[in-house]
């Protein structure tokens, strides 16, 4: 007969025994309820936009629903230190933005670190953001921007979705190149940022490319250049910055990332899908309708390769420009 203490011990070591067979099989079991999907952005923005449309995709591939959970503020900040701190099992992701994931870290201490808080999953897209003026702006490039700042007697102000944000910084590198200056009034997003503009309240801003087609399409709002290194399929003729002079090779993306830890298993499964989803027609249209050049999805090791490349040419940037982490 087993000593008591034995028996404890047996019954110990075949429960730590079962233990991986349990993960397996809960990973096996991925997704058996619904799906959160974090966005940093208010409903109607850039990222809003492209997160639902993936979570209908993902929502109908693995037959639980993506939902998309909307948390905007502070440049992504506030989303991304949410999901940073949810379990890694699956149920709680991130889908976000360049500036978000590989800026903020440059800006704010209390930043979640893109890798050692995330596992990136996928790329999503690479494209550039596109600068905004209103129809009464007599400028139509970023010559004319430049003249028409000058002759005013006090500073032009322009729009970006955030302090820190992709936008800011490249605003704020033209016009260091530009040799002008203009004042910063930060958005909580695109959204807000839009209808302002719209509404007259400020006349210069920084949108995604999405967000804008339809204003931009109508008249509403006109497009002078577009940041990254190729023009995007909606505004043809709309040039970059580097075909105006002031080249700002960075390109943005969006990517779906889950909290440090979360099982391989799972962000395999998640980039394999979003890989056929979007090498597929329909979801090339929407991107073309959304205005946004079609591009590969990379495996989860040479997304985080990226993001880490990412993270130290927009680092180079902020210390060219003198921003210090806060």
């Amino acid at each position: 007969m087993n000593h008591p203490i034995q028996r404890r011990h047996l019954v110990a070591a075949m429960a730590l025994g079962a233990l991986p067979v349990t993960r397996a099989l809960a990973q096996a079991d991925w997704p058996a309820r619904p799906v959160r999907l974090v966005v940093p952005g208010p409903p109607g923005g850039g990222t809003d936009v492209m997160g639902r449309l993936l979570a209908d995709q993902l929502g109908a591939a693995f037959k639980q629903p993506f939902i998309v959970d909307n948390k905007p503020g502070a440049n992504g900040l506030l989303a991304s230190d949410l999901v940073a701190h949810a379990p890694a099992d699956g149920y709680v992701l991130l889908f976000s933005y360049t500036a978000a994931m590989v800026i903020n870290p440059g800006l704010f201490t209390r930043s979640p670190d893109p890798v050692r808080s995330f596992e990136p999953v996928a790329q999503i897209g690479s494209m550039g953001n596109v600068l905004l003026v209103t129809p009464d702006l007599p400028v139509n490039n970023l010559a004319q921007l430049i003249a028409y700042a000058k002759r005013q007697g006090t500073p032009m102000s322009y729009g970006s979705w955030g302090v820190g944000s992709g936008a800011q910084l490249t605003m704020e590198s033209f016009l260091r190149r530009a040799q002008i200056s203009m004042n910063h009034v930060p958005y909580k997003g695109v959204a807000n940022l839009l209808t302002d503009m719209l509404g007259g309240v400020i006349q210069v801003g920084w949108g995604d490319v999405s967000s804008t087609v339809g204003h931009v399409k109508s008249g509403k709002l006109k497009a002078l250049a577009v940041s990254g290194t190729q023009r995007v399929p909606q505004f043809p003729d709309v040039a970059t910055m580097g075909e105006q002079g002031f080249a700002f090779d960075t390109t943005s993306w969006y990517g779906l990332f889950a909290p440090a830890k979360t099982p391989a298993a799972i962000v395999s499964r998640l980039n394999a899908e979003i890989a056929r989803v979007v090498s597929g027609k329909d979801f090339r249209e929407r991107l073309y309708a959304l205005n946004q050049p079609s591009s590969p999805t990379p495996d989860p090791a040479a997304f985080r390769q990226r993001v880490v490349d990412d993270q130290k040419t927009w680092l180079g940037i902020m210390q060219d420009l003198g921003i210090k982490p806060e």
